[in-house]
């Protein structure tokens, strides 16, 4: 069987397409050997994928019309697909049979009914996965970040440096926080407050001459990138960049913060506010409780409405109640849950995914340990004749190089199959036991504060007009 290789990243900066293409193929090629499938050619795209019309998608459908390829090797299904169309053309050429498989790296397909609802649901859930699946977002850039080098803007107190392509100390407002942490912990500052002050003091403002912020002051107090660690996504690397304050004084300020970080209750909280926005002018929704009277009959009964904020002016939209937009979210969270016999049928394919996984990366550790120590041996034994004078220096130099380049590569190698090998089944496992429970509580009462989780798990950007959702 033949597959092509497809690889996208949507920028029209050219310097920024090099790194994430390259690791893109570097990852599908040595996915290929793991799985000992061959990939014809590889194709790039350089258009996002939310909407339709791709050239280099459309020569891909066309190929695969032709019967030219039968397969398809790319990173996730994202990829391929970001909107119904694209992802429906797929499903489509599979149903019809002339597209026989899809491979990726993140993700399990198999040509059955299970595998291609799972693929459905990975088209239209890419929301999912670009906010649970790190792997998404620091792909592009992961490369870089295992050298040690920060991969992304610059954080508060160092700069972007255009000839390294790294990161340097800005100055001025490096010394100030190395001297906040150092008297945070001396007890010569206290509070968030004083730390501003002492920004300000030092002519270190914000946007429109105004004091830096106490929420950026305390996420400043608060970033272990100050010591070394660099967190993006999910993953913690120790950088190369110089450092301002050591690991044992952060840990002290961490612990002084903690002390003082007693936030006070609220008196109403709303649990359908902070997701929901106006579709006609774009202002938050927000919400009041008002009280009416009934003397003969029930006495004083509360109401909860919902309205916009009108931050921007006139807005037209009117208020519904509470028990309106509730209503409404349990329909909605409803239609995109799971039911469990579905879910009991996924968890066990999942689990024997699983088991094979497992497998495959023990058979396939074995194998480069075993070629760890092969070369280890050719080390010493190299070492031992240019001791023994039976090589010289020149050539024991040469193949010394040759050898730790090839110890190298098969210490990554090592590396990226124990990371890769199940790492993306426990967030699959998740998401399908999330998909279960949210049935239950659209479906229970009185839970609205589990109702307003559920559904900024399964959707993003609600508007609210005409008192619709």
């Amino acid at each position: 069987m033949k597959y092509t290789g497809y690889c996208r990243k949507s920028t029209d900066e050219k310097e920024k397409q090099v790194l994430s293409i390259d690791q893109q193929i570097y990852e599908l090629k040595e996915f290929a050997l793991r799985e000992k499938i061959e990939i014809v050619d590889f194709l790039i795209e350089k258009q996002s994928a939310k909407v339709t019309g791709r050239k280099v998608f459309g020569s891909l459908i066309e190929r695969i019309e032709k019967g030219e390829i039968q397969g398809i090797v790319a990173w996730n299904p994202d990829r391929l697909a970001r909107n119904s169309i694209d992802g429906g053309k797929i499903i489509y050429l599979i149903d019809e049979g002339k597209l026989l498989d899809l491979k990726f790296p993140t993700h399990w397909f198999d040509n059955t009914p299970q595998g291609k609802f799972m693929l459905s649901i990975s088209f239209g859930q890419s929301k999912y996965y670009v906010d649970n699946l790190s792997q998404n977002v620091v792909r592009g850039l992961h490369y870089k970040l295992r050298q040690g080098t920060w991969p992304s803007l610059a954080p508060f107190g160092y700069k972007n440096d255009r000839n390294t392509r790294g990161i340097i100390l800005e100055p001025k407002i490096s010394k100030v926080i190395k001297i906040s942490f150092d008297r945070f912990v001396n007890g010569e500052i206290t509070s968030i407050k004083e730390v501003q002050n002492l920004l300000t003091k030092n002519k270190i403002i914000g946007k429109f001459g105004r004091p830096i912020t106490l929420t950026k002051v305390k996420k400043m107090l608060s970033n272990p990138f100050y010591f070394g660690l660099m967190n993006y996504g999910k993953d913690s690397v120790m950088g190369t960049h110089p450092c301002l304050v050591s690991k044992r004084n952060f840990d002290l300020v961490q612990e002084k913060l903690a002390k003082r970080d007693d936030k006070r209750p609220h008196t109403n909280i709303f649990p359908f506010t902070g997701f929901i926005k106006c579709a006609e002018c774009g202002c938050g929704i927000t919400a009041e409780k008002h009280f009416k009277n009934y003397p003969k009959t029930r006495g004083k009964v509360e109401y909860t409405y919902y309205r916009c904020t009108k931050k921007n002016g006139v807005c037209s939209q009117p208020y519904l109640n509470s028990l309106s937009i509730e209503t409404q979210l349990r329909d909605l969270v409803g239609s995109l849950s799971l039911k469990e016999i579905w879910a009991n049928k996924l968890l066990e394919m999942l689990k024997r995914d699983e088991d094979k996984e497992i497998k495959f990366a023990k058979l396939e550790l074995d194998n480069l340990s075993f070629s760890l120590t092969e070369t280890e041996k050719k080390l010493d034994k190299l070492l031992e004749g240019y001791l023994e004078e039976l090589v010289d220096s020149q050539n024991y130099q040469q193949k010394k190089k040759e050898l730790l380049e090839v110890k190298i590569k098969i210490n990554e190698k090592i590396a990226l199959v124990r990371k890769k090998g199940t790492y993306w089944v426990e967030p699959m496992r998740t998401f399908i036991n999330e998909a279960v429970t949210t049935a239950k509580i659209a479906h229970e009462n009185n839970n609205c504060t589990l109702l307003s989780q559920s559904a900024k798990k399964v959707g993003s950007n609600y508007l609210l007009e005409d008192k619709r959702i």
